[in-house]
């Protein structure tokens, strides 16, 4: 018989949705922090859009490897415990098989019952069984540095593009309050667009987003005018 109940889970975005959305808020906030600094500092205006692109490439590949360097530390550590697991199946079967068992029983299981669901699941697959009931390692949320890598590193180029292009499009004297404007909004509308993707409360994800843009901001910016190039 088909469901007519469809359920909607949001745990299998995790892996991809926390580097993502780290990275485009990052993106956004360490460019616009550097455009809008370099900028208090009287630096010309070309000079501020390279230093932008200079840092969301810099930051892109930072990202890129940081998160893979993470993330297969933490991929590197699950295939440990699963081998640990595999040979201690292979030796010890009996053991296992009752350390199953108890963790059902303290689930809340009967223990003829917790004993018989744990000797099906052993006859299916004994690792899968161990591995998400033991080890609390699931498909859904496996390690994935490369997934991470790249969803990291693209959505900080999407996230840096915002105050680049708000520094290209705005003139040199209006170049602070132009990127700094751009970059409140787009902070809001990337908290936002995370938070519903995650299913948090909406208004409470964009807003503290933007709280620390607009600190790292007006940090950079006191930063640039105590280093005032142009005087």
């Amino acid at each position: 018989m088909t469901s007519r109940h469809p359920e909607r889970h949001r745990s299998h975005r995790v892996g991809w949705l926390r580097a993502a959305v780290l990275g485009a808020n990052d993106g956004i906030v360490s460019v616009s922090g550097v455009v809008v600094g370099i900028a208090a500092a009287g630096a010309p205006h070309e000079t501020v859009l390279v230093t932008g692109v200079a840092a969301t490439v810099a930051g892109a590949i930072s990202m890129a490897a940081g998160e893979y360097v993470s993330v297969q530390s933490q991929a590197d550590t699950e295939a440990a415990d699963l081998a640990v697991e595999l040979r201690e199946l292979h030796e010890e079967p009996v053991a296992e098989l009752e350390e199953l068992a108890a963790i059902y029983r303290r689930r809340g299981l009967e223990p003829a019952l917790a004993r018989t669901v744990a000797e099906q699941l052993t006859h299916h697959d004994a690792l899968a069984a161990h591995a998400r009931d033991e080890l609390g390692i699931t498909e859904a949320l496996r390690a994935r540095p490369l997934q991470a890598a790249w969803s990291s590193a693209l959505a900080f180029c999407a996230g840096a593009a915002l105050p680049v292009f708000a520094a290209l499009l705005s003139s040199p004297a209006r170049v602070q309050s132009v990127v700094a404007i751009a970059t409140l909004a787009g902070l809001l509308i990337s908290g936002t667009i995370a938070a519903r993707i995650g299913g948090a409360p909406v208004l409470r994800g964009a807003l503290r987003v933007a709280f620390w843009g607009v600190l790292a901001m007006v940090a950079a910016s006191l930063i640039g005018r105590l280093f005032n190039v142009a005087g």
